[in-house]
């Protein structure tokens, strides 16, 4: 197997480390910024020694070593940065995903695509309507890392492992998102019956701002442990065609109620990709969050530059 990873910046490189350690695939690592893949690559391939790695890990600025990948993750893009508008964020990062896409898909026509450039849930719709591609093989970031701060806050309140935690956060990648305390499972229990009401919109409240929290602490840089732990753990899903139930930025066809759209729903993933959209029982009003959720995604959907 041979995974790509579009962008060495810290995600994409933490992201390409978590993934030649695991030791099932060769992965090759692309950038823009002439150096920086070829220098990150051999600092890796230095490790295989110690680790006991078997696979290859390659970088370079052009496609080429791409060739024949099973699946490309793409981390490439630029962050928000002050002044900047939203729609201006969008249109900066479409011109990099469309060049992405044409250029990887052009040397590896069969391969299954992971975003993780933001915004994520527009990103991946776009991803797929230039590629053209069916959707189980294009979805994004999205619940994974979500759920997975929100497990990590429950954990620190309820004082138990973040393991022990099943949570389900679903809709946008982004200030809608939807927490769903009935769906998320604390060994066995679900977090409605563990916590009251305030104390469940407090975790909801800091699981929305859980980036935003990481970088007003740090300063000068965003969260990529976990995002790169996120990413492995989807591509692992599909590596292994495990059919592994997580929530995943993917495209709807009436699923929900909702369709030519992408947001964060549960999934299992495998070797194809997107093996099937799961449908939880929603009542009314979890229902309309997400499709509130959607339509917020929808606006910025329409941001996009027309080509």
């Amino acid at each position: 197997m041979k995974i790509t990873v579009v962008g060495a910046g810290n995600v994409g490189a933490t992201l390409a480390q978590r993934l030649i350690e695991k030791n099932f695939a060769d992965v090759a690592l692309v950038d823009v910024v002439e150096g920086i893949p070829q220098g990150k690559a051999l600092d890796m391939r230095q490790s295989a020694n110690t680790l006991g790695f078997t696979h290859k890990i390659t970088g370079s600025n052009s496609y080429d070593i791409t060739a024949g990948s099973d699946i490309v993750v793409v981390t490439a893009g630029i962050a928000r940065k002050p002044g900047m508008t939203r729609d201006e964020l969008v249109g900066i990062n479409a011109k990099i995903l469309r060049e992405v896409i044409e250029k990887s898909l052009a040397v590896s026509p069969h391969a299954i695509f992971v975003i993780v450039t933001n915004p994520v849930d527009t990103m991946t719709y776009l991803t797929l309507k230039v590629s053209k591609l069916p959707r189980n093989r294009v979805f994004g970031l999205s619940g994974v890392l979500d759920g997975g701060r929100l497990a990590a806050f429950i954990a620190e309140e309820l004082n138990v492992n973040a393991s022990d935690v099943t949570p389900c956060v679903m809709g946008e990648h982004g200030g809608s998102m939807v927490i769903y305390p009935r769906f998320t499972i604390v060994n066995g229990k679900p977090l409605s019956e563990l916590v009251d009401e305030p104390k469940q919109k407090a975790l909801a409240e800091r699981t929305v701002n859980g980036g935003a929290e990481i970088v007003a602490i740090m300063k000068t840089s965003s969260a990529f442990y976990a995002p790169s732990a996120s990413v492995a753990h989807m591509v692992n899903a599909v590596a292994t065609d495990s059919g592994a139930m997580m929530n995943c930025a993917a495209y709807l066809e009436s699923e929900y109620g909702l369709s030519d759209v992408v947001i964060g729903v549960p999934v299992k993933l495998g070797r194809g990709g997107i093996k099937n959209i799961v449908e939880l029982p929603l009542n009314a009003e979890e229902l309309a969050a997400l499709k509130a959720s959607a339509e917020a995604v929808r606006k910025t959907i329409a941001a996009l530059p027309a080509q």
